[in-house]
Protein backbone atom coordinates (compact mmCIF):
# COMPACT_ATOMS: atom_id res chain seq x y z
CA UNK A 1 0.00 0.00 0.00
CA UNK A 2 2.99 2.29 0.49
CA UNK A 3 3.47 2.18 -3.28
CA UNK A 4 -0.24 2.08 -4.21
CA UNK A 5 -1.34 3.88 -7.35
CA UNK A 6 -4.85 3.95 -8.77
CA UNK A 7 -5.38 2.22 -12.15
CA UNK A 8 -4.87 4.48 -15.15
CA UNK A 9 -8.56 4.53 -16.03
CA UNK A 10 -9.37 5.98 -12.57
CA UNK A 11 -6.65 8.57 -12.07
CA UNK A 12 -6.91 12.32 -11.87
CA UNK A 13 -4.96 15.14 -10.34
CA UNK A 14 -5.92 16.93 -7.15
CA UNK A 15 -9.52 16.74 -5.89
CA UNK A 16 -10.73 15.09 -9.10
CA UNK A 17 -8.65 11.99 -8.47
CA UNK A 18 -9.62 11.84 -4.82
CA UNK A 19 -13.32 12.04 -5.62
CA UNK A 20 -13.39 9.50 -8.44
CA UNK A 21 -11.31 7.07 -6.35
CA UNK A 22 -13.87 7.50 -3.57
CA UNK A 23 -17.16 7.38 -5.47
CA UNK A 24 -16.50 4.81 -8.20
CA UNK A 25 -15.20 2.01 -5.91
CA UNK A 26 -18.08 2.45 -3.48
CA UNK A 27 -20.70 2.21 -6.22
CA UNK A 28 -19.32 0.05 -9.01
CA UNK A 29 -16.11 -1.85 -8.22
CA UNK A 30 -16.22 -5.51 -7.21
CA UNK A 31 -16.05 -6.10 -3.47
CA UNK A 32 -15.96 -9.91 -3.48
CA UNK A 33 -15.40 -12.77 -5.93
CA UNK A 34 -18.04 -15.46 -6.06
CA UNK A 35 -21.18 -15.43 -3.89
CA UNK A 36 -21.97 -12.51 -1.61
CA UNK A 37 -20.74 -13.04 1.96
CA UNK A 38 -23.41 -14.44 4.28
CA UNK A 39 -23.85 -13.27 7.86
CA UNK A 40 -25.56 -14.55 10.97
CA UNK A 41 -26.82 -11.81 13.28
CA UNK A 42 -26.49 -11.67 17.05
CA UNK A 43 -28.22 -9.12 19.24
CA UNK A 44 -26.42 -8.02 22.39
CA UNK A 45 -27.95 -6.09 25.24
CA UNK A 46 -25.78 -3.15 26.28
CA UNK A 47 -25.06 -2.17 29.90
CA UNK A 48 -27.58 0.70 29.58
CA UNK A 49 -30.36 -1.69 28.44
CA UNK A 50 -30.08 -0.77 24.77
CA UNK A 51 -28.91 -3.18 22.05
CA UNK A 52 -26.38 -3.55 19.27
CA UNK A 53 -26.40 -6.05 16.40
CA UNK A 54 -23.29 -8.02 15.44
CA UNK A 55 -23.00 -9.79 12.09
CA UNK A 56 -20.69 -12.80 11.90
CA UNK A 57 -19.46 -14.37 8.68
CA UNK A 58 -21.14 -17.70 7.88
CA UNK A 59 -19.25 -20.46 6.06
CA UNK A 60 -21.07 -22.63 3.52
CA UNK A 61 -18.88 -25.57 4.47
CA UNK A 62 -16.87 -26.21 7.60
CA UNK A 63 -16.27 -23.18 9.82
CA UNK A 64 -12.73 -22.17 10.83
CA UNK A 65 -11.35 -23.86 13.95
CA UNK A 66 -11.99 -22.07 17.25
CA UNK A 67 -8.34 -21.03 17.53
CA UNK A 68 -8.31 -19.28 14.10
CA UNK A 69 -7.89 -15.48 14.23
CA UNK A 70 -10.95 -13.29 14.64
CA UNK A 71 -11.06 -10.12 12.54
CA UNK A 72 -13.36 -7.42 13.91
CA UNK A 73 -14.40 -4.55 11.63
CA UNK A 74 -15.90 -1.28 12.87
CA UNK A 75 -17.75 0.49 10.07
CA UNK A 76 -17.79 4.16 9.15
CA UNK A 77 -20.44 6.88 9.36
CA UNK A 78 -23.83 5.37 8.42
CA UNK A 79 -22.08 2.17 7.33
CA UNK A 80 -22.91 -1.48 7.99
CA UNK A 81 -21.77 -5.04 7.33
CA UNK A 82 -22.98 -4.52 3.74
CA UNK A 83 -20.74 -1.52 3.04
CA UNK A 84 -18.36 -2.15 0.16
CA UNK A 85 -15.29 -2.25 2.40
CA UNK A 86 -16.99 -4.56 4.94
CA UNK A 87 -17.80 -7.11 2.25
CA UNK A 88 -14.26 -6.84 0.85
CA UNK A 89 -12.79 -7.67 4.27
CA UNK A 90 -15.37 -10.45 4.64
CA UNK A 91 -14.19 -11.91 1.34
CA UNK A 92 -10.57 -11.90 2.56
CA UNK A 93 -11.55 -13.51 5.88
CA UNK A 94 -13.52 -16.20 4.09
CA UNK A 95 -10.67 -17.09 1.75
CA UNK A 96 -8.20 -17.30 4.62
CA UNK A 97 -10.61 -19.11 6.98
CA UNK A 98 -10.64 -16.48 9.67
CA UNK A 99 -13.56 -15.67 11.90
CA UNK A 100 -15.07 -12.28 11.03
CA UNK A 101 -17.45 -10.02 12.95
CA UNK A 102 -18.96 -6.60 12.23
CA UNK A 103 -20.49 -4.93 15.30
CA UNK A 104 -22.94 -2.21 14.25
CA UNK A 105 -22.90 1.12 15.97
CA UNK A 106 -26.25 1.95 17.51
CA UNK A 107 -28.93 2.58 14.92
CA UNK A 108 -26.86 1.32 11.96
CA UNK A 109 -28.11 -2.27 11.68
CA UNK A 110 -31.45 -1.36 10.12
CA UNK A 111 -33.35 -0.93 13.39
CA UNK A 112 -33.37 2.17 15.56
CA UNK A 113 -31.79 1.70 18.96
CA UNK A 114 -33.68 2.44 22.16
CA UNK A 115 -31.62 4.83 24.28
CA UNK A 116 -31.51 8.65 23.89
CA UNK A 117 -28.15 8.41 22.13
CA UNK A 118 -26.64 7.19 18.84
CA UNK A 119 -22.91 6.86 18.10
CA UNK A 120 -19.98 9.18 17.48
CA UNK A 121 -16.36 9.37 16.35
CA UNK A 122 -14.90 9.17 19.84
CA UNK A 123 -17.10 6.33 21.14
CA UNK A 124 -14.14 4.49 22.70
CA UNK A 125 -16.10 3.14 25.66
CA UNK A 126 -18.54 1.40 23.30
CA UNK A 127 -15.62 0.05 21.27
CA UNK A 128 -14.02 -1.28 24.44
CA UNK A 129 -17.21 -3.00 25.55
CA UNK A 130 -17.68 -4.65 22.14
CA UNK A 131 -14.06 -5.83 21.96
CA UNK A 132 -14.20 -7.12 25.53
CA UNK A 133 -17.23 -9.24 24.82
CA UNK A 134 -15.74 -10.62 21.60
CA UNK A 135 -12.43 -11.33 23.34
CA UNK A 136 -14.12 -13.27 26.15
CA UNK A 137 -15.88 -15.56 23.66
CA UNK A 138 -12.99 -16.24 21.29
CA UNK A 139 -10.20 -18.79 21.75
CA UNK A 140 -7.73 -17.47 19.17
CA UNK A 141 -6.01 -14.15 18.48
CA UNK A 142 -8.10 -11.08 17.64
CA UNK A 143 -7.37 -8.11 15.38
CA UNK A 144 -9.48 -5.01 14.79
CA UNK A 145 -9.91 -2.72 11.79
CA UNK A 146 -11.86 0.53 11.90
CA UNK A 147 -12.94 2.37 8.78
CA UNK A 148 -13.36 6.17 8.70
CA UNK A 149 -15.36 7.11 11.84
CA UNK A 150 -14.91 3.59 13.17
CA UNK A 151 -11.14 3.88 12.79
CA UNK A 152 -10.94 7.08 14.79
CA UNK A 153 -13.04 5.52 17.55
CA UNK A 154 -10.85 2.39 17.52
CA UNK A 155 -7.68 4.46 17.86
CA UNK A 156 -9.26 6.42 20.72
CA UNK A 157 -9.92 3.09 22.45
CA UNK A 158 -6.29 2.01 21.95
CA UNK A 159 -5.11 5.35 23.34
CA UNK A 160 -7.32 5.09 26.42
CA UNK A 161 -6.55 1.40 26.97
CA UNK A 162 -2.77 1.89 26.89
CA UNK A 163 -0.85 -1.24 27.91
CA UNK A 164 -4.05 -3.21 28.49
CA UNK A 165 -4.98 -3.08 24.77
CA UNK A 166 -2.47 -5.84 24.01
CA UNK A 167 -4.44 -8.21 26.19
CA UNK A 168 -7.45 -7.75 23.92
CA UNK A 169 -6.10 -7.46 20.36
CA UNK A 170 -2.83 -8.23 18.63
CA UNK A 171 -3.06 -5.16 16.38
CA UNK A 172 -5.41 -2.42 15.19
CA UNK A 173 -5.77 -0.53 11.92
CA UNK A 174 -7.59 2.70 11.04
CA UNK A 175 -8.46 3.11 7.35
CA UNK A 176 -9.21 6.57 5.92
CA UNK A 177 -10.02 7.88 9.38
CA UNK A 178 -10.49 11.62 10.06
CA UNK A 179 -8.27 11.57 13.12
CA UNK A 180 -8.27 15.40 13.13
CA UNK A 181 -12.04 15.85 13.23
CA UNK A 182 -11.97 19.63 12.92
CA UNK A 183 -9.90 19.45 9.73
CA UNK A 184 -12.09 16.69 8.32
CA UNK A 185 -15.29 18.48 9.30
CA UNK A 186 -14.14 21.67 7.60
CA UNK A 187 -13.21 19.75 4.44
CA UNK A 188 -16.53 17.94 4.11
CA UNK A 189 -18.43 21.14 4.83
CA UNK A 190 -17.39 23.14 1.79
CA UNK A 191 -17.68 23.12 -1.99
CA UNK A 192 -18.25 19.86 -3.84
CA UNK A 193 -17.91 17.87 -0.62
CA UNK A 194 -20.79 19.74 0.98
CA UNK A 195 -22.99 19.37 -2.09
CA UNK A 196 -22.37 15.64 -2.46
CA UNK A 197 -21.05 13.94 0.68
CA UNK A 198 -22.63 16.09 3.39
CA UNK A 199 -25.98 15.89 1.62
CA UNK A 200 -25.65 12.10 1.31
CA UNK A 201 -24.91 11.63 5.02
CA UNK A 202 -27.61 14.03 6.18
CA UNK A 203 -30.16 12.27 3.98
CA UNK A 204 -29.99 9.25 6.28
CA UNK A 205 -28.91 10.91 9.54
CA UNK A 206 -31.74 13.44 9.77
CA UNK A 207 -34.59 10.91 9.47
CA UNK A 208 -32.97 8.70 12.11
CA UNK A 209 -32.56 11.70 14.41
CA UNK A 210 -36.24 12.58 13.94
CA UNK A 211 -37.23 9.01 14.81
CA UNK A 212 -35.07 9.33 17.89
CA UNK A 213 -36.95 12.52 18.78
CA UNK A 214 -40.25 10.63 18.44
CA UNK A 215 -38.87 8.06 20.89
CA UNK A 216 -37.71 10.73 23.33
CA UNK A 217 -39.76 13.95 22.95
CA UNK A 218 -37.86 17.11 23.78
CA UNK A 219 -34.45 15.56 23.16
CA UNK A 220 -33.43 18.38 20.77
CA UNK A 221 -34.87 21.21 18.69
CA UNK A 222 -36.61 19.70 15.68
CA UNK A 223 -36.65 22.87 13.58
CA UNK A 224 -32.97 23.53 14.13
CA UNK A 225 -32.15 19.99 13.06
CA UNK A 226 -34.23 20.29 9.90
CA UNK A 227 -32.37 23.51 9.08
CA UNK A 228 -28.90 21.92 9.46
CA UNK A 229 -27.01 22.03 6.16
CA UNK A 230 -23.73 20.38 7.11
CA UNK A 231 -22.25 17.99 9.66
CA UNK A 232 -21.02 20.83 11.87
CA UNK A 233 -24.58 22.05 12.39
CA UNK A 234 -25.95 18.51 12.77
CA UNK A 235 -23.34 17.65 15.39
CA UNK A 236 -24.05 20.89 17.25
CA UNK A 237 -27.74 20.05 17.55
CA UNK A 238 -27.68 16.25 17.85
CA UNK A 239 -24.39 14.38 18.20
CA UNK A 240 -22.54 16.61 20.64
CA UNK A 241 -25.25 17.24 23.28
CA UNK A 242 -26.58 13.66 23.21
CA UNK A 243 -23.13 12.27 23.99
CA UNK A 244 -21.90 14.62 26.68
CA UNK A 245 -20.09 17.29 24.66
CA UNK A 246 -20.67 21.02 25.00
CA UNK A 247 -20.91 21.64 21.25
CA UNK A 248 -19.37 20.56 17.94
CA UNK A 249 -16.03 22.23 18.65
CA UNK A 250 -15.76 20.47 22.03
CA UNK A 251 -16.78 17.15 20.44
CA UNK A 252 -14.34 17.35 17.56
CA UNK A 253 -11.48 18.41 19.85
CA UNK A 254 -12.01 15.73 22.51
CA UNK A 255 -12.89 12.90 20.13
CA UNK A 256 -9.97 13.30 17.70
CA UNK A 257 -7.38 10.53 17.86
CA UNK A 258 -4.47 12.48 16.36
CA UNK A 259 -3.28 14.36 19.48
CA UNK A 260 -2.91 11.13 21.52
CA UNK A 261 -1.40 8.71 19.00
CA UNK A 262 1.79 8.62 21.05
CA UNK A 263 -0.11 6.83 23.84
CA UNK A 264 -0.86 3.70 21.78
CA UNK A 265 0.92 0.60 23.11
CA UNK A 266 -0.31 -2.04 20.63
CA UNK A 267 0.78 -2.34 16.98
CA UNK A 268 -1.34 0.16 15.04
CA UNK A 269 -1.54 0.93 11.34
CA UNK A 270 -2.93 4.34 10.34
CA UNK A 271 -3.70 4.34 6.60
CA UNK A 272 -4.75 7.55 4.83
CA UNK A 273 -4.59 8.41 1.14
CA UNK A 274 -3.21 11.89 0.63
CA UNK A 275 -5.95 12.66 -1.90
CA UNK A 276 -8.80 11.71 0.46
CA UNK A 277 -11.48 14.41 -0.01
CA UNK A 278 -12.59 14.04 3.63
CA UNK A 279 -9.14 14.13 5.24
CA UNK A 280 -6.81 16.95 4.12
CA UNK A 281 -3.25 15.75 3.58
CA UNK A 282 -1.87 18.65 5.61
CA UNK A 283 -3.82 17.42 8.65
CA UNK A 284 -2.25 13.96 8.64
CA UNK A 285 0.21 13.00 11.40
CA UNK A 286 3.92 12.82 10.78
CA UNK A 287 6.26 10.24 12.28
CA UNK A 288 7.30 12.63 15.05
CA UNK A 289 3.63 12.90 16.09
CA UNK A 290 3.25 9.20 16.92
CA UNK A 291 4.83 6.63 19.18
CA UNK A 292 6.90 3.58 18.24
CA UNK A 293 3.84 1.29 18.01
CA UNK A 294 2.21 3.32 15.22
CA UNK A 295 2.92 2.76 11.51
CA UNK A 296 1.82 5.49 9.09
CA UNK A 297 0.89 4.62 5.51
CA UNK A 298 0.06 7.66 3.40
CA UNK A 299 -0.01 6.81 -0.33
CA UNK A 300 -0.69 9.58 -2.83
CA UNK A 301 -3.73 7.82 -4.31
CA UNK A 302 -6.73 5.96 -2.91
CA UNK A 303 -9.46 8.47 -2.12
CA UNK A 304 -11.68 7.82 0.89
CA UNK A 305 -11.90 4.06 1.55
CA UNK A 306 -11.39 3.48 -2.16
CA UNK A 307 -7.99 2.08 -3.19
CA UNK A 308 -9.40 0.50 -6.38
CA UNK A 309 -7.32 -1.88 -8.46
CA UNK A 310 -7.55 -3.92 -11.64
CA UNK A 311 -9.22 -3.45 -15.01
CA UNK A 312 -12.53 -1.65 -15.40
CA UNK A 313 -14.76 -1.74 -13.38
CA UNK A 314 -12.05 -2.58 -10.86
CA UNK A 315 -12.17 -4.14 -7.41
CA UNK A 316 -11.50 -3.05 -3.82
CA UNK A 317 -9.78 -6.25 -2.68
CA UNK A 318 -6.31 -4.69 -2.58
CA UNK A 319 -7.25 -2.78 0.56
CA UNK A 320 -7.98 -5.79 2.81
CA UNK A 321 -5.13 -7.74 1.26
CA UNK A 322 -2.53 -5.08 2.10
CA UNK A 323 -3.96 -4.24 5.52
CA UNK A 324 -4.19 -7.86 6.59
CA UNK A 325 -0.75 -8.73 5.22
CA UNK A 326 0.55 -6.12 7.66
CA UNK A 327 -1.66 -7.37 10.48
CA UNK A 328 -0.61 -10.99 9.97
CA UNK A 329 2.97 -9.92 10.61
CA UNK A 330 1.88 -8.75 14.05
CA UNK A 331 0.72 -12.29 14.89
Amino acid sequence: MLAYRAPRWLTGSGPVGGNVQTIWPALFSRRFLGPQPLYARERWQTPDQDFIDVDRLVYAREAPPPEAPLLVLFHGLEGSSRSHYAEAFAHWAGRHRWHYAVPHFRGCSGELNLAPRAYHSGDHEEIGWMLGRLRAAHAGPMLAVGVSLGGNALLRWAEEAGESAAGVVKAVCAVSSPIDLAAGGAAIGRGFNKLVYSRMFLKSMKPKALRKLAQHPGLFDRERLLAARDLYEFDNIFTAPLHGFRDTDDYWARASAKPLLHLIRVPALVLNARNDPFVPAESLPRQQDVGPCVTLWQPSHGGHVGFPSGRWPGHVLTLPEQVLNWMQQQL
